[in-house]
């Protein structure tokens, strides 16, 4: 079938049929134009990003970190 003759059947159908064929067309274009990231692989290379040698910091030291913040934040 030629893109002419598609395009007569088209014209053929009623509006609601034209549109769910636009919608299909736009549909199956953006799946072949961008195609679907490797989010698996995106997360294995972001693994171990934060990930450090120190150890995680104590109670009194995160409400320190939090207090100097505070501090930061309204005083100064």
């Amino acid at each position: 079938m030629s893109l002419q003759e598609l395009k007569n059947q088209a014209y053929q159908l009623s509006v609601s049929d034209r549109l769910e064929l636009v919608s299909a067309l736009v549909e199956s274009l953006r799946h072949e134009l961008r195609p679907p990231r490797d989010r698996k692989g995106a997360i294995e290379r972001m693994r171990g990003l934060a990930k450090t040698d120190a150890p995680p910091p104590t109670d009194a030291e995160v409400e320190a970190m939090l207090e100097e913040r505070l501090v930061e934040k309204y005083l100064k």
